[in-house]
């Protein structure tokens, strides 16, 4: 790479890095670690490459999507993320964005890997089932069936989520 490309590989990792870690940090279920490494394996695969990319941030996007893919096929990757067990009841004054962030990163950890991607893909990404599917390497079909799946078991598995919604709401 030379010098030219690689200040503009730096510029763009510099001004998209904490866009790309927060879409990976849902896409891993709230795991730091397996987010952080998924956004420097996703840019080393991209800097190979970069002089011949016409658009860098969905290229590096359409990347850690397949990668963390890739890593969900692999049966010796899967592990268990352990997070603090919060208390039963904790009310505030009122519910914060930032509590609202921790209520949705908690119980998308709750959701299978392919679950959490197709949520986030469509609802925090706002793509069309197409791109989706497309990106998945799967169905529309299985898209929108997974999307009905998933929402569903998020209300039996975080109803907390619902109750934080309906406060935001008021």
């Amino acid at each position: 790479m030379d010098a030219a490309a690689e200040r503009d590989f730096r510029e763009f990792v510099e001004a998209r890095s904490s866009a790309l870690m927060r879409m990976a940090f849902l896409l891993t279920g709230g795991d730091q670690y397996a987010a952080e490494d998924l956004v420097q394996t996703a840019l080393a695969k991209v800097a190979v490459r970069w002089r011949s990319i016409d658009t860098p941030e969905s290229y590096v996007r359409q990347v850690i999507y397949r990668q963390q893919v890739s890593w969900w096929r692999l049966k010796w990757h899967r592990r268990e993320t352990n997070v603090a067990v919060l208390p039963d009841e904790v009310r505030e004054d009122g519910t914060s964005a930032v509590d609202l962030r921790m209520t949705v990163r908690a119980a998308l950890a709750r959701l299978t890997p392919r679950q959490r991607a197709v949520l986030v893909l469509r609802f925090f990404e706002d793509l069309p089932e197409a791109e989706v599917a497309r990106l998945l390497e799967c169905s529309v079909g299985t898209v929108r069936s997974t999307t009905h799946r998933s929402l569903a078991r998020l209300r039996v598995v975080a109803p907390e989520l619902e109750e934080t919604l309906k406060e935001v709401r008021q």
